[in-house]
């Protein structure tokens, strides 16, 4: 009676399909750099965290379809179409050895208020998409956030580094001693949040880290 459409272009969905139809898929911009050595992501971390690999699927551009799907993940309840794309970044994630060795995954976390407005962490969300090709664990209590922030979308690189440097923290330490974690995130922009989570958790006695968005949107 309501036929699914598109989350892309808005076309009705054929049986088939699922969440985005097969020519906007053929049409979302892969980055490729899952075998890329020191990819733009890794550059966009030098400096800032001690990472072993870093990946994003999609290139953002504003007012395309990756901003759309976004969008839908993060404010629209989506959560179907976060374990699609999850899934999506899986599928490339296990076609490199360069992240084979993880150990557990750990998705950014929200604050605890903010996730009760929400209703879900969208990360948890991909990245329980992801365990489709990873046997591994998704880790939602060793690492929290600790204070309530508004949202950095329209920061610059610095309000977003001065929002988020001192507001995360690890618990339950004995679940990630001597893991490499896959760190998961929506969307790379800065990498304020990213840096944060990363080095939080490398406090941590011989922990690894390696890094895993959807999306990159450069600054």
């Amino acid at each position: 009676f309501f036929p699914h459409t598109c989350r892309c272009c808005g076309n009705i969905l054929l049986y088939s399909e699922n969440q985005i139809c097969t020519e906007c898929i053929l049409h979302l911009p892969l980055t490729n750099f899952v075998d890329t050595v020191n990819n733009p992501v890794e550059k966009k971390l030098w400096g800032r965290a001690q990472i072993e690999a870093a990946t994003s699927l999609l290139f953002f551009s504003k007012k395309g379809n990756v901003q759309k799907i976004l969008h839908e993940i993060k404010y629209k309840n989506n959560i179907k179409l976060a374990h699609f794309m999850g899934n999506q970044l899986g599928f490339e994630l296990k076609k490199s050895n360069r992240f084979n060795d993880i150990d557990i995954i750990i998705p950014v976390p929200l604050h605890t208020k903010k996730q009760k407005e929400r209703g879900y962490n969208q990360s948890e969300e991909i990245a329980k998409g992801i365990t489709n090709h990873f046997d591994k664990d998704i880790n939602t209590t060793s690492l929290i956030k600790t204070r309530y922030t508004k949202s950095q979308t329209k920061q610059n690189r610095f309000s977003r580094w001065t929002n988020v440097s001192e507001n995360f923290s690890v618990i339950n330490t004995n679940k990630i001693e001597n893991k490499h974690i896959l760190l998961v995130d929506d969307v790379i922009t800065t990498g304020a949040t990213l840096e944060a989570c990363a080095n939080e958790l490398l406090k941590i006695p011989s922990v690894k880290i390696s890094v895993a968005t959807l999306a990159y949107a450069g600054d």
